[in-house]
């Protein structure tokens, strides 16, 4: 799968070319039992951490099950927030038939951990998960699931569409649709750029 987009495609990320990943670097831990025991292996990198759970792959994820472990770190939890993105059989008018979501590897997780990192520095979080596929996706599939623990409703809520609204336009992922008139490369959105800003 390539993980650079053609010249038509806007990335959502911009820190493509600054960030690259050098071919030194690390494997990749192990992802999370959880993941491990639906039968699911990331793309790229996973990071898992006591509080922190960042995760790109191809499979599916368990909502409830991650919204547990979230919820299980600790005794001081209040309230989870969470987020879970579908694919939608329409966008622009057109039908949709799927479409396939590409990424770099190991920039992406990197971009992922920088904004997990901003929330929790503006928030007092308990925790985070981001979970996002990649890959091949039809209408119904679940694409990405954003979920912060705090000890008050707020903070979780706030910082759950911090996440999601840094993640739509600063972490490189490209998206192409498939449409009855072929396939076609999605750019980012206004509205998705304004949604960041409002954090500014």
């Amino acid at each position: 799968m390539s993980t650079t987009a053609p010249d038509s495609a806007r990335p959502v990320g911009k820190d493509t070319v600054q960030d690259a990943p050098q071919a030194s670097e690390p494997a990749p831990p192990e992802h999370s039992a959880i993941t491990a025991a639906a039968g699911v292996e990331p793309i790229g990198r996973a990071t898992a951490t006591k509080s922190r759970h960042i995760c790109v792959q191809t499979g599916d994820f368990d909502v409830g099950a991650e919204l547990r472990r979230l919820q299980r770190l600790t005794l001081e939890t209040g309230g989870v927030a969470s987020f879970v993105g579908y694919v939608r059989d329409t966008n622009q008018g057109d039908t949709i038939g799927g479409f396939t979501l590409e990424h770099y590897p190991g920039m992406t997780e990197r971009s992922l951990e920088r904004i997990c990192a901003q929330a929790e520095a503006r928030w007092p979080l308990l925790g985070v998960t981001v979970i996002h596929r990649v890959g091949p996706l039809a209408p119904g599939d679940q694409i990405v699931l954003v979920a912060t623990a705090s000890r008050h409703r707020d903070a979780a809520f706030e910082s759950c569409r911090f996440i999601m609204d840094y993640l739509k336009t600063e972490a490189p992922f490209w998206k192409k649709e498939s449409t009855p008139d072929g396939e076609r490369w999605v750019d980012a959105r206004d509205s998705d750029e304004a949604a960041r800003r409002r954090w500014e």
